[in-house]
């Protein structure tokens, strides 16, 4: 179950032309036991579809700290795919911004606003959410659109559709100065062709 959230309620968001759609480690080894993996992948390839539509960057994050580039574990799991021209930034860390060009490129391309799809939802997609928003990006991000696996810690167990609905729950009051954040749903992101 997905709790919705939604920052001043839920509707339609429209990204503007300095959006991209940030897409991270949904490698094959990342989802394979995750939480809802193949809708979570369904329902980014069609976030994939309209951002590319829309002529919005998408930049994709790929682990390198656990899998060995070119191996099975290390390919997107389909059907996302990425294009030859789409950037891609290779990480070690939970935080894609850490010790990565992410900033780099995302500046070059003049993006603000990310709107973040990917695993694992309490590792590197709730890290580097945070992260952008620290760093001044204004962040959507897609509550049906990440995932991760079954936890457990000092005998607790949670469930990886527990922790997505934590997630979510955590960003929908996400705040900071002058900055606007949101938590929507696949279907309620539109991306603005650029005019």
């Amino acid at each position: 179950m997905y709790l919705p959230s939604c920052v001043g309620g839920c509707h339609d968001v429209a990204v503007s032309d300095t959006s991209a759609l940030l897409v991270i480690d949904l490698q094959r080894g990342v989802v394979r036991d995750c939480f809802d993996a193949d809708g979570v992948l369904a329902r980014t390839a069609i976030l994939v579809d309209r951002a590319r539509a829309s002529g919005a960057p998408v930049v994709w994050v790929q682990d390198h700290g656990d899998f060995a580039e070119g191996s099975a574990d290390w390919e997107l799991a389909a059907p996302v795919h990425r294009l030859t021209d789409e950037p891609l930034v290779r990480k070690e860390y939970r935080d894609s911004f850490s010790d990565t060009d992410l900033g780099d490129v995302l500046r070059s391309l003049g993006v603000h606003h990310l709107v973040v799809a990917g695993a694992q939802s309490d590792y590197c997609v709730r890290t580097t959410t945070q992260a952008a928003a620290v760093r001044g990006f204004d962040v959507t991000l897609v509550s049906d659109a990440h995932t991760t696996t079954d936890a457990e810690h000092d005998g607790v167990r949670i469930s990886g559709e527990q922790i997505v609905a934590h997630t979510n729950m955590y960003f929908s009051g996400l705040r900071y100065p002058g900055q606007q954040h949101a938590v929507e749903r696949h279907d309620r992101v539109q991306f603005t062709p650029l005019g």
